[in-house]
């Protein structure tokens, strides 16, 4: 008997998966890679809304979690992943700067942003109005990540990259049975692909398309991520992560011609150096239009639970609400209000 089927090897399948096995508890993983949200994404992780200088939700609590487990997946992998590096968010006016010297202000801010402004100059970026430091930053390599575990999943006989059959769901006593397996319980860590699943296909899981780019700069040098009206990651070798669009009609993981113009035309009012292209890629993130994730358990089949609504800020959610599921699940927590699934069932019933 399997205790969880986990549908979905993103960052909230990895971290569900992580824990449930640090609790000794037998899974099994189906992710056929089919909804790549995780594997194309930033990977920046950052307690603070840069666009407005406020806290992101819960941040203290998330990053407590996810760091520690992080590094317990890179121990047991033997990989890096996890780079920390500071981001700077460049100001754009005194306003600017006024409005970043209050957030800084604010005991719930004060842990994450500098009091005093960055003036170094970079290389090809003009920057009058000087850099705000953001603390507590960095970025996960998601595709090693994903990929060192999935072969780790795979070599303990834990994986399967078929696609998963709803049909095939058979709910018995107190379990289900899937196409001869026997589990306690069944997580949906999906991401975009919730849509085609019937049972939670009624939350209001939305996507939002994210394009970006990989360009090469060899007279940038950049050892920061620069945030304007897009962030600059260097990843090495003169390589740059460009991110990203926000396209919340087109529902598809195809890079268009129009998103790639959008970031470069941004990138050159932040840069003015030469640059190539790469790389451009996009996918479809799952946003929730309340901001905050889907988690929980089905109001009709107690065997069959939500883990999606990540939306831009996976690497710090994914750990966080991971734990929240499955304490709910094993210890009957109760989930917080904010992003249980009841809350939409009850907004439907009204």
């Amino acid at each position: 008997m399997i205790d969880f089927i986990i549908v979905g090897n993103g960052l909230a399948g990895i971290s569900f998966a992580e824990i449930a096995l640090k609790a000794n508890k037998k899974i099994l993983v189906f992710d056929n890679n089919s909804q790549p949200s995780s594997r194309i994404a930033g990977g920046l992780y950052n307690p603070v809304v840069l666009k407005r200088f406020s806290e992101v939700w819960k941040a203290k609590e998330q990053l407590k979690f996810a760091f520690p487990l992080y590094h317990q997946i890179q121990e047991k992998l033997d990989v890096v992943f996890d780079y920390k590096i500071p981001i700077l968010r460049k100001l754009a006016s005194i306003e600017e700067q006024n409005n970043w010297f209050q957030a800084a202000d604010k005991p719930s801010l004060a842990p994450f942003l500098s009091p005093n402004l960055v003036n170094k100059k970079y290389h090809n970026i003009d920057s009058p109005f000087h850099y705000g430091l953001v603390n507590e930053t960095g970025y996960l390599d998601i595709n090693t990540l994903i990929s060192s575990y999935s072969k780790m999943l795979e070599s303990l006989g834990f994986f399967s990259n078929d696609t998963f059959n709803y049909d095939a769901i058979q709910f018995l006593d107190n379990k289900i049975s899937y196409n001869g397996i026997e589990a306690k319980h069944i997580i949906f860590a999906e991401g975009f692909g919730l849509h085609a699943n019937p049972y939670f296909n009624d939350l209001p899981l939305d996507g939002t398309k994210g394009e970006l780019l990989i360009i090469k700069a060899l007279n940038l040098n950049l050892d920061v991520v620069i945030k304007s009206s897009v962030f600059i990651l260097p990843i090495g070798d003169h390589l740059y992560k460009v991110g990203a669009t926000y396209d919340w009609k087109d529902k598809t993981s195809i890079p268009t011609e129009e998103g790639k113009q959008e970031l470069v035309e941004k990138l050159k009012e932040i840069i003015s150096c030469d640059f190539e292209i790469i790389e451009h890629f996009a996918g479809v993130r799952p946003t929730v239009k309340d901001r905050r994730p889907l988690v929980g358990t089905h109001p009709n089949y107690s065997q069959l639970h939500v883990l999606n609504g990540l939306g831009t800020r996976g690497v710090m959610l994914g750990p966080y609400l991971a734990n929240q599921l499955f304490q709910h699940i094993e210890d009957n927590i109760p989930l917080e209000s904010e992003i249980d699934i009841l809350r939409c069932y009850k907004k439907n019933r009204n």
